[in-house]
């Protein structure tokens, strides 16, 4: 049976992600969409015309993953597309974040990620494709954002090696760079800090990111970045010092 993964698909780009899935691939039989809320899990059966597999799982709990191993032995799918959506992020300098939440996002956006990766590799259908969340904070160190970028630029590493490791399986693994998108994340981004004005000015919307993600996978590229503004910043980062680029947002 032919399916397809997706954590954090309770909400957001994972939510979004599910649902192109389910619109774009009608190879796709079934499609496992992984989040603790098992409640807006269960919201998507009726927005998705492919069957879903709820699994209501805490990817930073050891069970919920010996839970989703086994269902991948017992089940023995081909994987054709893994989309690791699941992350956080708190906004506030790196003393003000309560060490819980700074230890969570490194357990969320970088172990779980690498966890749920090395869970599904063995059931991977060649010409499969991974799709790695991470995000343009990966591009450059983030001051009032410190840990979560430096969670990004691991998930954004890992995902270019992977990629080299896998192409012999005919995989390819995509990171996915997105600038600010208006989902819920900043719910939570901004309990302890707010976004810098700026940024709110480059804020795209999650079905345009995920469109781009999927086409981006599909042809085969090694990093995905939505939109111009994203795509400058990113070549910015690799031709100009980080020092001046971070002197330059410290005046925005």
């Amino acid at each position: 049976m032919k399916i397809a993964i997706v954590t954090g698909a309770s909400s957001g780009m994972g939510r979004e992600m599910a649902k192109q899935i389910g619109d774009r691939f009608g190879g796709i039989r079934e499609i496992w969409v992984i989040a603790r809320r098992g409640e807006r899990l269960r919201e998507l059966e009726s927005q998705i015309p492919v069957p879903l597999r709820i699994l209501p799982l805490d990817l930073t709990e050891r069970e919920d993953l010996e839970r989703l191993e086994q269902e991948l032995r017992r089940e023995q799918p081909k994987v054709y597309i893994l989309a690791n959506v699941a992350g956080f992020g708190k906004i506030a300098p790196a003393e003000q974040v309560p060490l819980e939440d700074e230890a969570g996002m490194i357990d969320v956006n970088c172990r779980a990620l690498c966890a749920v990766t090395h869970l599904v590799l063995p059931y991977m259908a060649e010409g499969g494709r991974i799709l790695q969340f991470a995000s343009a904070a990966a591009f450059l160190p983030q001051p009032g954002f410190a840990v979560y970028a430096a969670t990004k630029s691991f998930v954004l590493s890992y995902s270019r090696a992977l990629n080299g490791e896998l192409k012999p399986r005919g995989i390819c693994v995509t990171a996915v760079c997105p600038g600010p998108v208006d989902t819920e994340f900043f719910q939570v981004a901004e309990t302890g800090g707010a976004m810098p004005a700026y940024k709110r000015y480059f804020m795209a919307r999650p079905e345009k990111v995920a469109a781009q993600a999927m086409r981006d996978s599909m042809m085969g590229k090694a990093v995905s970045v939505y939109g111009l503004s994203m795509k400058g910043f990113f070549l910015l980062t690799k031709v100009l010092p980080h020092s001046l680029l971070l002197k330059i947002l410290e005046q925005l």
